[in-house]
């Protein structure tokens, strides 16, 4: 057996998303790709602004010494204090370059933020609808999800979430804008957490840290807003990434942001970098982070995700699908036609239509469709979802 009973199981349950993107590479072979309809990817298909390959040209045309050498595990200096600065202008809150670490990615972000903050069988809640990777960055740092469910417009209920918390546990995890809902939490959501975590923090004499993966934060529309966690509790962290505002997540850069009122922030960004190191990471790759250091207010053209929103959803509204409108992100998550939604995946499938099952993000009966795709893919794909529900008798 190459490789461990535990990871083969994990492989056996998850892996959704990568699942039903590499069936799609097969029917694309079989059928040729511009008849494969391909929605599984948040992968995104428009290219990163024009000032990202002006900075990248000008780095790479006059490379200042020791370009490609380490740097300290944080990052360098100037691109931390460039992201602070954005962060204070944006919450009014002091950050310094002491409170960000720069990161691989996102994932590497919350890899590293739960291997500093977690003891062995601590708990961290998080949402159904989720991420499904969440579930494995959590046991890779020894802890142990708590999913909690949503409302039928994929918010937390404060209720439930107070009836969640326990004494082990050490963080509440969220995501908005969300994939794969595309739901964006408003004031009142982050006032009723915030109550929940001082009062629980009180009842067990806790410290509960509250994350969010803060990755489609500038992928807002219908002039939505998008509070950020820093203001509604002092124990906050952000993770992030470059990857979907600027279009570049093969490049793998992001960082990780801690409140700077947390009192004990130092001794955290402490640990955090030295997870940085000891899971590998070592630091963000270095041309990036000088890429994106005079990059903090670009991002691609957010009015082309909102144009690709809108004619999906009204295309599949007015096929008769169930679908909360998604305010950010470029994630929409249909109730499938049928209760069994990987059923259904498979039917689309035969209409040469690629999504993939709601149970794969802990919602069985719903489907994701990513819409960050060309604007052919996406019209191709409406006679497929036309044709898959009528073959279960519901047109």
């Amino acid at each position: 057996m190459g490789v461990s009973r535990k990871l083969k199981q994990q492989m056996e349950k998850g892996g959704w998303i990568r699942k039903m993107f590499e069936e799609g590479i097969a029917l694309k072979q079989q059928y040729g790709e511009r008849n494969v309809f391909d929605l599984t990817l948040g992968n995104p298909v428009m290219e990163p602004p024009e000032e990202f390959h002006r900075e990248l040209k000008r780095w790479v045309e006059s490379p200042t010494p020791g370009l490609h050498r380490y740097m300290p595990n944080a990052g360098y200096p100037e691109t931390r204090a460039s992201v602070a600065e954005h962060l204070s202008l944006e919450t009014g809150l002091p950050f310094t370059s002491n409170e960000v670490v720069m990161t691989c990615g996102a994932a590497g972000a919350l890899n590293v933020v739960l291997k500093s903050i977690l003891e062995a069988g601590d708990e961290v809640v998080i949402f159904s609808p989720f991420f499904a990777e969440y579930i494995y960055y959590i046991d890779n740092a020894q802890g142990v999800p708590r999913i909690v469910p949503t409302d039928e417009r994929f918010i937390p209920d404060v209720k439930t979430l107070e009836e969640n918390i326990a004494p082990n546990t050490r963080a509440v995890l969220l995501n908005y804008p969300n994939n794969p809902t595309g739901a964006v939490y408003s004031h009142d959501v982050l006032q009723g957490i915030k109550e929940v975590l001082a009062e629980k923090e009180a009842e067990y004499g806790s410290e509960i840290f509250l994350i969010n993966d803060d990755i489609y934060r500038k992928l807002v529309y219908d002039g939505v807003g998008c509070p950020q966690v820093f203001q509604y509790h002092n124990k906050s962290i952000i993770a992030t990434s470059y990857s979907k505002d600027l279009a570049v997540p093969g490049e793998r850069i992001g960082y990780i942001a801690v409140n700077p009122r947390y009192e004990e922030r130092n001794e955290l960004v402490n640990g955090l970098v030295f997870c940085n190191r000891v899971l590998g990471f070592v630091n963000a790759p270095a041309l990036m982070q000088n890429v994106v250091r005079a990059l903090q207010d670009a991002s691609v053209d957010i009015g082309e995700y909102q144009r690709k929103r809108d004619l999906l959803y009204n295309a599949l509204v007015e096929m008769g699908y169930s679908v909360v409108k998604p305010q950010g992100a470029f994630y929409i998550f249909p109730a499938s036609p049928v209760e069994d939604d990987e059923a259904f995946v498979r039917e689309l499938q035969k209409h040469k239509v690629l999504v993939v099952p709601g149970k794969g993000f802990g919602a069985p009966g719903y489907f994701r469709i990513s819409y960050c795709v060309d604007d052919w893919v996406i019209e191709g794909s409406l006679r497929g979802f036309r044709e898959a529900a009528s073959a279960f008798g519901w047109r």
